[in-house]
């Protein structure tokens, strides 16, 4: 069992060796700001230079307390380590140093090379202590990996935590923070990385007070879908963020973190600062990955500190060759499909500075940057739970295609991301999910039925009266995958299948990635491709690929190799490549 130093930031309290602690808040637009402990006293902070303001007072951990702004309006900690309820209860002070002994202290990560990511929502697996059950499971299956959606407390119990409205607390409803370490203790002993999710690019509708003492929080000249953007020009803002990412790397240990929607912070400093503060404070030899959602394809981020990013461009190829969809931002993937396949596979961005269907160049070039700095999946809670339905894959798509597709997924050298209980084909789907109320529940549902108007088939209003309530606890119940459903006909060969997959990967491809590089890929036929990589240790890995409905013609010159997987019978001459099939070779190095 081992205790750790707690990580102190600027932001939040600080438990002080006499067992009193410092409580601090950056309020640079309130007129005074007083300390409510609860079920104790009201005690006035003292003004400090540039906003803050800060107490110490008599009270350890476990103390209720809020802050009164301005001797009318209580609010949360901004930075509260943890809540006594909801967003609107009470903060806690929490031991960050002692509350936890951890039984995996020499834990220091994986190479980012032998990731498999598998993405999960606590709340529908019922909470921190609940998910554990499931860990060992996914590490039968070849998962190192698990990626939990964001955990910041968010307002409610039922969200997919996009809402969230303080950054440093763990939603109540998943369990304490106490829980939180114990999963990912428990998962670093089963030899799985853990990785979080996190918003830093906007906060949720219900429960954000800071523009009411920090109006200089947000910059009313730059607009994001959620409303003013953060403004990052900010040090008590840039450090409000970075000291979060430290807390959940230092305290909480998590291997790695993806940021979501990075496109939305304009302040390209701020993410290479981050960046930067996190690599020198991490022990040396311990693996910490930092991974980007961007739709701007910034590849340049790619060598300045971040490790990979989510390809937006990979999954929506596909989807589009395996769906034959063509609205909304399919439109832009759809068109001459086979083409932008190969140059995913090729190169990883599709664009790299071309025009989108708006007209607006996006993307840079990406083909020098080695397979493994691209996140690859075929499905994630974005691209299931924005559907209308929250259809998955396995109820859109030709079987033998996916099948070819998933081994795309699987045995190429970009790092895959499955999302949960697409291993065994799960049909349950992934709704948008949240527990707001009142108006605010009226315009998230209406919102959300918009938000489809433009598509013909939720032309009529009818229509889109069928989409799900996502203020319903249906909304949610329905979207639980079930986990008894692994080994029922139907789906214990899709299971077998990834297993499968990912067995060939751990033994044949991961040894060999790092230093991996793209070598060509070209097109064969109408939705068929070859590709190949060159692996780090000089052989060569080959792919195969024919999503569309005819034979499409080899290369005459054949190529050695070792067949490391055909998802499919054969049923062309050898100088064919089969419909809705796809073939990985070997090309081991003399």
């Amino acid at each position: 069992m081992h205790k750790q130093r707690a990580f102190i930031g600027h932001h939040g309290p600080e438990l002080l060796d006499d067992g009193t602690t410092r409580f601090r808040i950056w309020a640079p637009d309130a007129q005074n700001v007083s300390l409510i402990v609860v079920g104790a006293q009201t005690l006035p902070m003292t003004a400090n230079e540039d906003g803050w303001y800060s107490i110490d007072a008599p009270y350890g951990a476990g103390t209720l307390y809020r802050f009164l702004i301005d001797d009318e309006l209580q609010v949360p900690d901004p930075a509260s380590r943890a809540q006594a309820g909801d967003v609107h209860a009470p903060s806690l002070v929490v031991d960050t140093s002692s509350n936890y002994l951890w039984r995996n202290p020499n834990w220091l990560g994986r190479p980012w090379e032998e990731t498999v990511l598998y993405e999960m929502h606590v709340g529908l697996y019922g909470g921190f202590t609940a998910m554990e059950k499931h860990l060992a499971d996914l590490t039968e299956l070849g998962v190192t990996a698990i990626e939990l959606m964001p955990i910041a407390e968010f307002p409610g119990d039922r969200n997919w935590g996009y809402d969230g409205v303080l950054p440093y607390a763990p939603e109540a409803a998943y369990g304490s923070p106490e829980e939180l370490k114990h999963l990912i203790d428990t998962a670093h002993g089963l030899g799985l990385m853990v990785f979080l999710d996190v918003v830093y690019n906007h906060f949720g509708p219900d429960g954000n007070y800071l523009g009411r003492y920090a109006k200089h929080f947000f910059r009313h000249d730059q607009q994001t879908p959620w409303g003013d953007g953060i403004d990052f020009r900010r040090r008590e803002v840039r450090d409000f963020f970075i000291d979060n990412t430290l807390m959940w790397l230092l305290d909480y240990r998590f291997d790695g973190l993806r940021f979501d929607a990075v496109h939305a912070i304009p302040d390209r400093s701020f993410l290479t600062e981050l960046a930067e503060r996190v690599h020198a404070s991490v022990e040396p030899g311990r693996h910490v990955h930092l991974v980007l959602e961007n739709e701007d394809n910034r590849a340049s981020l790619l060598t300045a500190g971040f490790t990979a990013q989510w390809n937006d461009d990979g999954h929506n190829v596909l989807h589009a060759l395996l769906t034959d969809e063509s609205q909304g931002y399919y439109a832009d993937y759809h068109q001459d499909a086979t083409t932008k396949l190969a140059r995913f596979l090729g190169e990883g961005f599709i664009y790299q500075g071309q025009n989108n269907r708006r007209g607006e160049a996006r993307g840079e070039p990406s083909g020098h940057l080695p397979p493994t700095s691209f996140v690859l999946f075929l499905q994630n809670h974005d691209q299931t739970g924005n559907r209308a339905f929250g259809e998955r894959l396995v109820s859109l798509a030709d079987a033998d295609a996916l099948r070819a597709a998933t081994a795309v997924l699987l045995l190429s050298p970009m790092v895959p991301l499955l999302f949960m209980g697409e291993e065994w084909g799960a049909r349950q789907p992934f709704l948008f999910f949240t527990s707001h109320h009142g108006e605010l529940a009226d315009a998230v549902r209406e919102g959300r039925r918009n938000e489809f108007a433009e598509f013909a088939e939720f032309a009529d209003e009818a229509t889109r009266e069928r989409i799900p309530d996502p203020n319903a606890v249906s909304t949610f119940e329905n979207s639980r995958p079930d986990f008894s459903a692994r080994q029922e006909p139907g789906h214990a060969e899709w299971y077998a299948l990834y297993r499968e997959l990912l067995s060939i990967r751990h033994r044949e491809i991961v040894p060999r990635l790092q230093g991996a590089r793209f070598l060509e890929s070209r097109v064969l036929a109408q939705a068929a491709v070859l590709s190949r990589w060159q692996l780090g240790d000089g052989s060569r890995l080959r792919l195969e690929l024919n999503l569309g409905t005819q034979g499409a013609p080899l290369p005459t010159a054949s190529i050695s190799g070792e067949l490391l997987f055909a998802s499919r019978e054969a049923t062309h001459a050898h100088d064919q490549l089969a419909p809705r099939m796809a073939r990985l070779y070997l090309e081991k190095a003399t």
